[in-house]
């Protein structure tokens, strides 16, 4: 994506020093586009708790390289024992993603072949920016697999715009660029297709309104930023054609794992009978869960609740909105259905949310 017609990967080797990684803070999107670099490990380990990056694919990718800098700061005599410290530590820190399992694993593979520290060096950073740039590709492929779905409806709308409801983010932020519900929508709009996005919000981090709104607006594609319950009055209204969202994790069985609230945005697309998809690489499928019950449900910080972060046009500043003595629950993540969604759209192409047809896809 482009900004201030600059062309930026959510992650990225510093390019005057290979020694640091460097990412955009979200915390502070819209209102401040901060470059951070990561030096440290547990630079690493801080970026994803804290959410200066966020998204299933994206926080995979930052723990890869994150596996590269804890080699970096090793001895050559404990580099095996800081390695696998490093490893444990960046797993914790966000449990109900697949992605981040995943792009660990893959690394630490990879870094198991080296016969000395310099050489596992060397093939972490070459193996971290090989999971980066398989991520753009398969974004892109995501996108044009979900592209005919979009042509196909304005078609039907003899040109009018093709109105999308969205939730969370994920979008180029969420992943290294393109997005996986977003790159449908990009590459339409690119296309000269007339799409309209409906943002939710997605409180409690309003990753909806900040993130994607931020991201949309980039790149020219017309959008309305919604308060997280009016998806429900859209859709009975006649005014969302699609939904695609995106996935933290997806069973085999085809039931998704998402930011909070996108359990009530399907339901509300089954009621009214709007096809509702959900966008995602194949490295967000969980072949060894069975149930969805058994999937880690973050629960964060009760602050994120309580306080709502703005610009009050000189500075970002955090407030107060419930009392301060009131209890709070944050969980991040609720568990659509298969039942409810319509498709699964996939860098292999789109398939029901069900593991045969994901089995034949994927070739399990």
């Amino acid at each position: 994506m482009k900004i201030g017609n600059k062309h930026y990967r959510s992650i990225w080797v510093n390019p005057s020093n290979p020694l640091e990684i460097q990412i955009i803070d979200q915390r502070y999107l819209p209102h401040e586009f901060i470059i951070r670099d990561l030096k440290h490990p547990d630079d690493f380990v801080h970026a994803i708790k804290d959410m200066l990056v966020r998204g299933a694919p994206l926080i995979g990718i930052t723990a890869a390289y994150g596996l590269y800098s804890a080699l970096l700061h090793s001895p050559a005599h404990d580099a095996d024992a800081n390695l696998q410290k490093a490893y444990d530590k960046l797993l914790a820190t966000r449990p109900t993603g697949n992605n981040l399992r995943w792009a660990l694993s893959r690394q630490l593979h990879a870094i198991n072949e080296g016969k000395n520290l310099g050489e596992k060096i060397k093939i972490a950073l070459e193996n971290a920016n090989r999971l980066a740039d398989e991520d753009v590709k398969i974004c892109r492929q995501i996108g044009k697999h979900g592209l005919p779905l979009i042509a196909e409806l304005s078609k039907k709308k003899n040109g009018a715009p093709v109105n999308i409801l969205t939730h969370c983010n994920a979008g180029w932020l969420a992943t290294v660029d393109y997005g996986t519900a977003t790159a449908p929508i990009y590459l339409a709009h690119d296309a000269g297709i007339s799409v309209h996005v409906w943002v939710d919000e997605t409180r409690p981090r309003n990753q909806g309104a900040s993130l994607t709104a931020f991201e949309l607006g980039k790149h020219g594609v017309p959008h309305t930023v919604v308060v997280d319950n009016a998806g429900g009055h859209l859709m009975q209204r006649g005014r969302v054609d699609m939904c695609i969202v995106g996935t933290d994790r997806t069973l085999a069985s085809g039931d998704v794992c998402n930011k909070i609230g996108t359990y009530l945005k399907a339901l509300a697309a089954f009621d009214n009978k709007i096809p509702f998809y959900v966008a995602l690489p194949s490295s967000s499928i969980d072949w060894e869960t069975k149930d969805a019950s058994q999937i880690p449900i973050e629960e964060r910080s009760e602050s994120e609740v309580k306080h709502v972060q703005g610009f009050d046009g000189k500075k970002i500043v955090s407030v107060l909105v419930t009392p301060s003595h009131s209890k709070v629950s944050n969980f991040g993540f609720d568990i659509t259905p298969a039942r409810l969604i319509t498709g699964l759209i996939t860098e292999r192409g789109i398939c029901k949310p069900d593991r045969k047809e994901l089995s034949l896809m994927f070739y399990e």
